[in-house]
């Protein structure tokens, strides 16, 4: 093996010193930086520049008791940029020709999924993908009994006061209701189908059934309260029990279609990828171009705020100054993430905490929902415009 003398090494260091450090260690100290003055336990990010992903990093505590570090290879439950993967299954079934968008959703769930003071207005899968279908997460939404008379009485609470598809409000419960929809569509459980038809294909480490994977590389998540971190032990909580009782069509619930994804950034970029490439990334076709055009398209929503919001992908000029983003935060037990790429460009980021003392970058307070509205937590914000700044900006 062919080593280097002393005077090749100093040559080399003296070459760095005139150079400066290359964009990987600018990286480094970046996040390091970040991660110190926001008092955030742990960080992971992944960076894609020309369609490739050009950088990934993992910078400090992984389990604050064990004091372990974060490694690129270690998988966070990522929150609600897992409804993207909800999304992109009902997409490819759509293409399958087994609905239309605009069908009643309550008669392939065999639930009568209406407004009570609208009964006459079918709620649809484009409502739900959209979040305009008046539902709301006020009574949960890890149950369908909330939307069923049969086993709820008080279902008018589930509801908003206005007419499905007429206004926006940002809501769990339906997603979740999607992912119903894949199993009756599909004939699959919702986990198996993603894995099989989504993230296999590409390659991915990542699942919705968290005993599909392996535990040890699993991110502890810390909610911070009260001036210190407290684990947050459900969020990897295994659903064994409720597998044994599993009804295809109302249990997927137990995977969250809404939020319960786990696997890496470097994974999720990949994910990234291929809506940043009408659908395929690495030779292998996951959407038509036209779903992806779906999924990224701002629905115009009759009333409230501008619609930015596609099929589980919303669209920013908020985030970067001058640029206009796509893509999605999640935000759960603790976990913040943000995923948000610009489509012609080819670049794209993705980051994930593990614990992190929240706030606005405008100050405003938080919401139930910090995914809901293009006004990006301070860590979000600063490590994406810190990575643009480094690899992207001219």
């Amino acid at each position: 093996m062919k080593t280097c003398t002393p005077y090749v090494l100093m040559a080399a260091a003296l070459l760095m010193a005139a150079c400066g450090p290359t964009l990987e260690q600018q990286a480094d100290e970046a996040m390091n930086k970040i991660i110190k003055e926001l008092n955030a336990v742990g960080l992971s990010v992944a960076v894609v520049k020309n369609n490739k992903m050009v950088y990934t990093g993992a910078f400090g505590t992984k389990n604050i008791a064990e004091e372990s570090q974060i490694d690129t290879d270690d998988l966070f439950r990522i929150a609600s940029i897992s409804k993207s993967f909800t999304a992109t299954a009902i997409m490819q079934l759509y293409e399958q020709g087994k609905f239309d968008l605009d069908d009643d959703a309550g008669l392939a769930l065999s639930l009568p999924l209406r407004h009570p003071d609208y009964p006459h207005i079918p709620i649809t899968y484009r409502m739900l993908l959209t979040h305009t279908s008046s539902l709301n997460d006020t009574t949960g939404y890890f149950s369908y009994d909330v939307v069923d008379p049969q086993k709820t009485k008080e279902v008018w609470r589930a509801y908003n006061a206005y007419p499905p598809g007429t206004q926006y409000e940002y809501c769990n419960l339906g997603y979740n209701l999607l992912g119903g929809l894949v199993e009756v569509h599909s004939g699959a459980r919702f986990d198996e189908y993603i894995q099989k038809h989504i993230t296999d294909p590409l390659g991915l480490n990542a699942h919705f059934n968290v005993d599909a994977l392996n535990r040890a590389q699993l991110v502890p998540l810390y909610h911070y309260r009260n001036g210190r971190f407290v684990e947050s032990p459900a969020a990897y909580r295994s659903r064994a029990v409720e597998l044994e009782n599993y009804t295809m069509g109302r249990s997927a619930v137990i995977f969250s279609p809404t939020g319960g994804m786990k696997m890496a950034p470097k994974d999720l970029a990949k994910q990234m990828l291929v809506q940043m490439n009408q659908g395929s990334w690495g030779g292998v076709r996951i959407l038509k171009p036209a779903s992806v055009q779906a999924m990224q398209t701002p629905y115009g929503f009759p009333v409230g705020r501008a619609g930015d919001y596609g099929f589980a992908i919303t669209t920013t000029p908020d985030l970067i100054e001058g640029e206009i983003l796509r893509g999605h935060t999640g935000s759960a037990y603790g976990l913040f993430s943000a995923m948000y790429f610009e489509p012609e460009k080819k670049f794209g980021f993705v980051m994930m905490t593990n614990g992190y003392p929240p706030k606005h970058t405008n100050g405003s307070p938080l919401t139930d929902h910090p995914e809901e509205i293009n006004n990006y937590l301070t860590i979000q914000s600063e490590v994406i415009n810190a990575l643009y700044s480094i690899f992207i900006k001219p």
